[in-house]
């Protein structure tokens, strides 16, 4: 990235703001801003997330939001109600308080004697998520967003639930965000009050996967929030990025064939980060981009920000299989609108243990002829994160381990490339030993050598094969038909390589398990997968403005005072069948030289399971936060276990609080949560 110094606009920054609520509460705020905007106001970009302004955010904020207050606005980021200065406490995501505080900030916003009443919001991740859910309330001085990473569907496709199953990641975020929702504010800034702020925050938290498990079908607290619910509610101008790498691959192009408003779509080879910031490679320069957003949108400006495809989109080549890449080689496509009208969705029909090629036509198959899989709970140790998050590698291997306990169908050599791009599916016609069943359907890449990379994957829980989320148990041995949905992707697979599809009955970590193993049983001749093919001769539509190199303003000054430890180990004990995923994510002691504070962070994550037994899964979330300035020594830690029978999930919670080696707050949560179909 190449850092910039010398921008439009000389800025000023005030790093703790006030913003009154009309409950009497106070958010933070930190604000970048023209020194000219005294006496010419600007129009306001708001980012509003709980991931704490002052230290855990700031380095990456410091990159993004001077670089944007350069170019002419004022810059503002938002603590959440009960995270970092902003007071209050935070009991869960998306609530109806947080949405409402947003749109009283915005308002708040264009009453500032800086601001020309105009704004606009932006976001990644629960930033992207904020701003996409208050657009769809309407406030009158949101003119246009600009979001990464996120999802219109909290049921569906979110880190919660895929496909009706519950994903590991339901776990994980909500061992995070009990750490995140638990720390202290700083003195520095709230002075005295920051003891009783945090003991507020600590005695008023509750671990959030207990209310995420207490909800696991599409009700009424999935459907709050979920603008998929009804489009038209958004009225600004959209600009929506993610990266294939990311668990949020889904929404940019949902959005683009959904909403009637001003929008354009940007997908990149990227993990879970802001597209100036991609990983893998390459990144772009998306804060220019964001600026003639802007400039456009909230300044008027006609700068032909709307010309050009719709959607612009990386292919990615054929690679290796890996757990991480610096860089994926591929090209921008574009799109001039979305459904696309040069994308064919193509049916292979699924023969013994082939893709049958386009236009085959296979000999009928012997009457109840079937293909059976029964999946060791080992498959999906290699699946990686339901998103990528590139601290520690967390991509999926080699899928050839995973394939031996799966039912396998390959495509013939192909002779020439095929190109997909949208998301691929699987009608299936199937019967199945258990009345609660999950499938796991991947798409792999495999090379001549035999190395097989992973493109793509879905996971649908058979109770709910009708997309509601309302549970209808199975009647063993009794056929059905049902479509499994494979994530976006943009994928070139070379002449020479097959296209393989790969079902699984298991996929844990990745997805909870069923109560019981089961044997599923696949109907040749009447299944099929269905992909989304690109014709290679198709111009690629991309814009006559290639992107530029990425761009910031220069970070904030840290120090590290301890390294990092990252792992990611898989183990098996062949004694006793216990088999374990370990992660470490410990970011190590840094100093924030500007407040003199040391921040330490560390989280570590365990699956398990024993056997074949399904019931033994069991995952675990444990988070230290530590804060260190002088005397002022705070550290919290909180862990989550949770584990199941065959009729309930068991969750075990602690959270302490610690001044020095002396322990101030200690709770702890045992409770019991009935298993719904799942």
């Amino acid at each position: 990235m190449r850092y910039v110094g010398n921008l439009p606009y000389a800025t000023k920054e005030e790093e703790h703001v006030v913003v009154p609520m009309s409950d009497g509460t106070r958010l933070s705020a930190r604000v970048w801003r023209p020194t000219s905007s005294d006496d010419a106001p600007v129009p306001a970009v708001l980012e509003y997330i709980p991931y704490r302004k002052r230290d855990l955010s700031s380095v990456r904020d410091s990159i993004h939001h001077p670089y944007i207050a350069g170019h002419g606005y004022a810059c503002v980021r938002v603590d959440v109600r009960g995270t970092g200065e902003s007071e209050g406490v935070l009991k869960d995501e998306y609530l109806e308080q947080e949405q409402a505080d947003a749109e009283e900030v915005l308002a708040w916003l264009a009453e500032q004697p800086w601001c020309d009443g105009s704004t606009g919001m932006m976001g990644i991740s629960w930033g992207a998520f904020a701003a996409l859910q208050v657009a769809a309330r309407r406030p009158p001085n949101l003119k246009a967003i600009v979001i990464s990473s996120f999802t219109d569907d909290r049921y569906a496709d979110d880190m919660h639930y895929m496909g009706g199953a519950m994903l590991s990641d339901n776990l994980a975020e909500a061992g995070t965000m009990f750490a995140y929702g638990t720390c202290p504010p700083d003195p520095a800034v709230v002075g005295d009050r920051w003891r009783d702020m945090w003991h507020e925050r600590m005695e008023g938290t509750r671990p959030w996967v207990l209310e995420w498990l207490r909800h696991q079908r599409r009700d009424a607290y999935w459907k709050h929030a979920s603008v998929c619910e009804n489009y038209r509610d958004v009225r600004c101008p959209v600009l929506a990025s993610s990266g294939w790498a990311d668990g949020y691959s889904n929404a940019v192009t949902r959005l683009l064939g959904n909403l009637d408003v001003p929008r354009k779509g940007l997908v990149g080879p990227w993990s879970h980060k802001y597209p100036h910031l991609g990983e893998p490679g390459p990144a772009i320069g998306y804060l220019q981009e964001v600026v003639r957003w802007w400039d456009h949108w909230l300044k008027g400006e006609d700068n032909g920000v709307m010309e050009g495809p719709m959607l612009r989109a990386w292919m990615q080549d054929s690679v290796p299989p890996s757990t991480s890449y610096e860089e994926r080689p591929g090209r921008w496509v574009g799109e001039p609108e979305w459904p696309s009208p040069h994308i064919k969705e193509i049916s292979h029909p699924l023969l013994r243990h082939r893709i049958a090629r386009q236009g085959e036509v296979p000999e009928p198959a012997e009457p109840g002829a079937a293909m059976t899989v029964q999946s060791p709970l080992s498959v999906g140790q290699f699946a990686g994160k339901w998103a990528s998050y590139n601290a520690p590698p967390d991509l999926p291997y080699d899928q050839r381990e995973e394939d031996g306990g799966s039912l396998v169908f390959d495509s013939p050599e192909l002779t020439e490339a095929v190109e997909i791009l949208g998301s691929p599916s699987v009608d299936l016609d199937l019967s199945v030993s258990e009345p609660v069943a999950t499938v796991a359907a991947r798409l792999s890449d495999v090379a001549p050598d035999g190395r097989t990379t992973r493109v793509t994957y879905g996971v649908l829980n058979l109770t709910r094969r009708d997309g509601t989320g309302e549970p209808e148990p199975l009647e063993p041995g009794k056929r059905y038909r049902a479509t499994l949905q494979l994530n976006g992707v943009a994928q070139s697979f070379p002449p020479g390589h097959r296209i393989r599809l790969s079902l699984s009955t298991s996929y844990w970590p990745l997805a909870w398990p069923p109560p019981r193993p089961v044997l599923l049983s696949v109907y040749e001749g009447t299944s099929a997968l269905r992909l989304p093919v690109r014709p290679v001769a198709e111009p690629d539509n991309a814009p006559q403005r290639p992107f530029e190199e990425p761009e910031g303003a220069e970070p904030l000054a840290t120090t590290r005072l301890t390294p990092p430890d990252q792992r990611w180990e898989v183990r098996r004990d062949l004694v006793t069948y216990d088999s374990a995923l370990e992660i470490v994510k410990d970011r190590g002691t840094v100093r924030f030289e500007e407040i003199g504070l040391d921040v330490g962070c560390r989280a570590f994550e365990r699956y398990t399971s024993t056997g074949e037994d399904f019931t033994s899964v069991g995952g675990e979330s444990a988070w230290t936060m530590t804060f260190k300035r002088d005397d002022w020594d705070v550290r919290v830690e909180t862990r989550t276990v949770l584990r199941c029978d065959e009729d309930d999930f068991l969750v075990d919670a602690t959270l302490d609080g610690y001044e020095g080696e002396r322990r101030v707050f200690s709770r702890t949560w045992n409770e019991t949560v009935p298993r719904d179909w799942l």
